[in-house]
């Protein structure tokens, strides 16, 4: 049988991971440990003499020893000449990759964690910004974001306004109040049945006629705008898509976002919006002629007919 040490060294060897130019990354071990890396404890739990090493049996249940784990890799005796867990590079990294070798870029900002009570309507815009975090505040966010009763309905057609009617699932609604409870008010019905979605948000500018109060003007534009994406991803179809229509105060931002909660690889087209008419007069700089519409689909699932 092995020693503990032989075991251990060829159990963790099996992992790229912790190996760097051939030799074993004591730090990267001890993180992955204390993180409870699923594919680490695999690996442990793979062999009988480890895993009767680092696990405990409590009622049929294995139990991680992690601080005993932790123990055995900082001993002298294990890994003397261990190197460090960074490459031998300089280089900005995310995670112990370097971004220079990702394709993956994430947008972060304050409150990307919240919800965003706050809609567009004339009372919102009186009180301060209020963000629920998802984690802290569970209880705060499925409040929230629970089905709400929609009342006052009113049917609008070419005789006029009616008060008294059968609402039909074929009716278009017109729902005025905050969007994203009416999102998730739709959701038990729609979800997964929406083929096509339009947002035309508020462009974060100071021509918008929705102010933003929070000091963090552009995190609170991207926690509203999350917030929905979300909401919207839901309930589009396999084959849907969603357009959103932004200018250039916040389309890179967005741009980012939606590769992340759509996926990049569901980006479909950047489709330019082009104002009409020229406006005659001296400028420091070119003139902006257009908006942006981004597309994307839900799935690869999604074709035109031509």
């Amino acid at each position: 049988m092995l020693t503990i040490l032989s075991a251990l060294t060829n159990a963790l060897q099996a992992d790229d991971r912790l190996v760097i130019d051939g030799k074993l990354a004591k730090n990267k071990i001890v993180e992955l440990a204390l993180n409870l890396d699923p594919e680490l404890l695999k690996l442990l739990l793979a062999d009988e003499q480890l895993k009767k090493h680092f696990f405990k049996d409590i009622d049929g249940v294995l139990i991680f020893d992690k601080v005993a784990f932790q123990r055995f890799v900082n001993n002298k005796s294990f890994l003397p000449d261990s190197y460090t867990e960074f490459k031998n590079k300089i280089g900005l990294s995310d995670n112990s990759h370097y971004l220079a070798e990702s394709n993956d870029i994430v947008l972060a900002w304050p409150y990307k964690d919240c919800v965003l009570e706050g809609g567009q309507t004339k009372e919102d815009q009186k009180r301060n910004e209020i963000f629920w975090n998802e984690t802290l505040a569970p209880e705060q966010v499925d409040t929230l974001l629970a089905p709400k009763a929609l009342t006052n309905f009113k049917k609008f057609d070419s005789n006029g306004e009616h008060t008294d009617f059968e609402l039909s699932q074929n009716d278009n609604l017109i729902i005025k109040g905050n969007n994203l409870l009416a999102l998730h008010s739709l959701m038990s019905v729609y979800r997964g049945k929406i083929d096509l979605i339009y947002i035309d948000p508020p462009f974060n500018t100071e021509h918008d006629s929705f102010l933003y109060n929070d000091k963090f003007n552009r995190s609170t534009w991207l926690t509203f705008m999350k917030n929905r994406l979300e909401a919207a991803k839901e309930l589009l179809s396999d084959s849907g898509t969603i357009y959103v229509h932004i200018d250039h105060n916040e389309g890179h931002y967005l741009k980012v976002m939606m590769d992340e909660i759509f996926g990049k690889g569901n980006f479909r087209n950047e489709i330019i919006w082009r104002y009409s008419g020229w406006n005659k007069k001296l400028r420091t700089g070119f003139e902006r002629r257009h908006d942006t519409i981004f597309m994307y689909g839900k799935s690869d699932n999604q074709y035109f007919e031509s």
